[in-house]
């Protein structure tokens, strides 16, 4: 029947975008049927689907996909954020990508070792996320899928302290044997050492717990590397530090049944195991704090969010959490208040700081027709405004989501790391068999403990850790100090790159200044006391960004400021104001040109300066 599939071909099904009629369906349904290795297509234009049988060894989904969009038609990728644990080492991360990436229907998929997140960019139509969760479930580590909540919990508060209780139980086991081998040394010889720390049965006693106990994560990694055809730096941990306590066992039980003879002095590296381990898991807390930091600079940005919105429902005045405003909700900012989403303003004239997004140091004048951002604040008077963007739609989620995918991305240099770290651990074990070998029958011949000791020295010092650690972190604390100061990098390719720039321009003004305005320069042509007492008395009523500035600045001067008989603030211009009986105006060109005012030749002088940009006229 042909209802049945060939022997060996495969079902795909592609989500289509940009079909506008049947026309165009049977025309990708005879394009694809055309495609060599195609058994057969149905396109279906009501569900925009495309259910397409093939020969996986003549053509694959990427080749059908090339095939609609040559057509002009588009099929959906969806991508997804993974949130990954068990992941030891950068060949965890390794080993994880790769089988995420044999999976049919996944385009990319890039696994952050330093985040412990998985991007993934598939197909919805041939593979699904709980295909993904199950292809990492099975190569030993667990997923989960990453949402904006789980996002914003602390993952790595639990993992550090934890880290941080092992570390100090086996430093406390390990520190009396560290202490006995101390006394081995001829020039420490000084150092006083319990007979008790010497004895074998109690170095077991102190060494097992280390061993199977705080060092078990490194067994259970060591399996489920092994187990799916690969080696970690748990691989060499485990081997290393095995090799040091079976042995040390091994000699304990021929002490004890007095085999050794009784001046027999067992060689016992109980205290090499034990310091090894302990070592490890200082490092593993160092990595865990490492990447603790390096996400503060989301956090940060998540902080700028306003946490609650005011609400006008049904006449009513309601405050909500934020996440809960919809598109279309009618919010209230009140001065001082945080601007909770992006929206346009419906009511209301007032200024608004801009400059956690801008960077210019100057807020902005809002009116009806404005549009607004979130998180900017609102510094005097109230706007209504509609909610326009929410939740991940806004400008500052956008940055957040760029600050993520740039710490999460990788850098070319990153990618040699990666493909060293996976060929590493085979070829560290290769030498350490290599050099016991040597040391046993040539070097040293016959002396196995010697041999057993630069064999664990190289399994365990040899660790591809830190070589895969080092770059994702580093993009990390570099992508996320930046985003700290204001400066956004999309991928960790450009972060490699600034190395090369040598002139960097700048269009914002906040960027190189102090961040905020004030009087520079006064520029008259009268009494220049009396002026400022004029302005500094008017601008004093005045709750404009520039008049505080100006206002500061003329105290400074130690001049007193009275009150006003009149004043009067005109939205969009400036202020109108009667001080001692002198109409003061203060504001933009277009309110002297509206009153009249010739400024010509203020204007004319300042100019004239040799840095206007950094000046302040004011004029009468």
């Amino acid at each position: 029947m042909e209802a049945l599939q060939a022997k060996g071909n495969k079902q795909v099904n592609l989500q289509i975008t940009g079909m506008t009629c049947a026309a165009c369906a049977i025309r990708i349904e005879k394009g694809l049927n055309k495609v060599d290795g195609v058994a057969s297509a149905n396109v279906n234009f009501a569900m925009e689907k495309a259910s397409v049988e093939y020969d996986p060894e003549k053509v694959d989904v990427n080749r059908l996909e090339e095939s609609i969009h040559k057509l002009g038609y588009g099929t959906v990728k969806e991508t997804v954020d993974l949130q990954l644990e068990g992941m030891t080492c950068a060949a965890c991360a390794l080993r994880i990508e790769k089988g995420l990436n044999k999976l049919p229907g996944v385009k990319q998929a890039t696994v952050n070792f330093a985040l412990e997140t998985a991007h993934v960019e598939y197909s919805p139509g041939e593979v699904s996320i709980h295909d993904l969760q199950k292809k990492v479930n099975q190569l030993g580590y667990k997923a989960s899928l990453k949402t904006e909540k789980e996002a914003n919990q602390d993952h790595r508060g639990k993992e550090i302290q934890n880290q941080k209780r092992k570390l100090l139980f086996s430093a406390i086991l390990s520190l009396p044997l560290l202490w006995s081998m101390v006394g081995h040394f001829s020039f420490t010889s000084w150092i006083y050492s319990p007979e008790i720390f010497m004895n074998p049965w109690f170095q077991l006693l102190l060494a097992t717990p280390v061993q199977f106990y705080v060092g078990r994560q490194f067994y259970v990694g060591a399996y489920k590397a092994l187990r799916n055809g690969s080696a970690n730096m748990d691989v060499l941990i485990a081997l290393g530090t095995s090799a040091a306590y079976f042995y040390s066992v091994y000699q304990t039980i021929i002490w004890s049944s007095g085999n050794g003879g009784a001046h027999h002095v067992p060689a016992l590296y109980f205290e090499t195991s034990a310091v090894l381990i302990t070592l490890v898991i200082l490092g593993k807390l160092f990595e865990s704090l490492a990447k603790g930091r390096s996400s503060e600079a989301i956090k940060s940005l998540m902080g700028l969010r306003a946490k609650t919105a005011i609400v006008v429902r049904e006449g009513q005045e309601i405050s909500i959490p934020v996440d809960e405003v919809i598109v279309g909700d009618l919010v209230l900012v009140r001065p001082g208040d945080k601007v909770p989403v992006d929206g346009e303003v419906l009511e209301g004239v007032s200024t608004v700081d801009e400059s956690m997004l801008t960077g210019e140091s100057i807020p902005v004048e809002k009116k009806a027709g404005d549009a607004v951002i979130g998180a900017t604040v609102n510094k005097n008077g109230v706007l209504r405004i509609k909610a326009t963007k929410v939740g991940k739609e806004t400008a500052l989620a956008q940055i957040i989501k760029v600050v993520e995918e740039a710490q999460g991305s990788k850098a070319p240099i990153q990618r040699i790391a990666d493909v060293i770290s996976g060929i590493f651990v085979p070829i560290v074990v290769g030498i350490a068999i290599v050099a016991f070998l040597a040391w046993y029958f040539y070097i040293t011949p016959g002396n196995f403990s010697g041999a057993l000791e630069i064999a664990i020295a190289i399994l365990v010092i040899a660790c591809p850790c830190a070589l895969g650690l080092a770059t994702p972190t580093s993009i990390m604390a570099g992508s996320g100090r930046s985003a700290e100061l204001g400066i956004l990098f999309k991928g960790g390719e450009h972060l490699e790159q600034t190395h090369k720039i040598d002139t960097i321009v700048l269009d914002k003004t906040g960027t190189v200044t102090k961040g905020k305005p004030e009087l520079t320069d006064v520029i008259t042509d009268g009494d220049e006391t009396e002026f400022l007492t004029l302005v500094g008395t008017a601008e004093k009523n005045s709750e404009h960004p520039l008049a505080e500035a100006i206002v500061a600045g003329i105290q400074e001067k130690g001049l007193s400021l009275s009150g006003t008989e009149a004043f009067e603030a005109i939205p969009g211009f400036g202020i109108k104001a009667v001080v001692e009986g002198k109409e003061v105006l203060i504001g933009t060109r277009r309110l002297l040109e509206r009153f009249e005012v010739d400024a010509k030749n203020a204007y004319d002088t300042m100019a004239k300066l040799e840095n206007p940009e950094k000046q302040l006229c004011l004029s009468r």
